[in-house]
């Protein structure tokens, strides 16, 4: 019998001073057995970084064909594909030609490194592809947030973010690898 996956719940207060967007989100999030809290809590960074009322979790690792989140529009166009971890080039390749913009968000820290040093110069060219990379104590600090029920308030200013809970804050700043709009 397959492990189903376990329900997270996330009550996320989002105050991006960098974007003028301040919001209160209700969250679930299904974690994929296979799936660590540290990467679950890389898909409630991204969500926190990029949210809007149409931005939305897919089924991620339970699907070859669905980014991480993506936001479409009311047509069905996807607008922002946002993957995590070291896709392959093919993968993304694919992305940017089904979305208008591609985010990657990367976090395994000498992994991480090694696939940039692999596929930056490929990917450089790429028009609407951003790559960031999220330090390995950013990412497991973060996984330390996770819980089955989270009261989170997301703070984003000059491209920092503080992802706080009742009992402890975590800054993070992402290194852009590249920046396409």
């Amino acid at each position: 019998m397959a492990t189903k996956a376990t329900i997270f719940k996330a009550d996320l207060q989002i105050v991006d001073m960098d974007r003028n967007y301040y919001q209160e989100h209700a969250l679930t999030l299904a974690r994929h057995p296979s799936e660590t809290d540290e990467r679950m809590m890389m898909r409630l960074l991204a969500f926190a970084h990029h949210a809007s009322d149409t931005l939305t979790f897919t089924r991620g690792l339970s699907s070859s064909d669905e980014p991480d989140l993506w936001q479409k529009d009311l047509t069905g166009t996807i607008e922002r594909w946002t993957e995590l971890g070291q896709p392959d080039e093919k993968r993304i390749r694919k992305a940017c030609g089904r979305a208008q913009q591609v985010i990657i968000y990367c976090y395994s820290g000498r992994s991480a490194n090694i696939w940039w040093e692999q596929n930056g110069t490929a990917l450089a060219n790429i028009k609407n592809l951003t790559v960031f990379n999220i330090s390995p104590e950013n990412s497991k600090a973060l996984a330390q947030l996770a819980q089955r029920n989270m009261q989170l308030q997301a703070t984003i200013q000059d491209g920092d973010i503080w992802m706080t809970d009742s009992e402890s804050s975590v800054e993070v700043t992402p290194e852009t690898w590249q920046l396409r709009q």
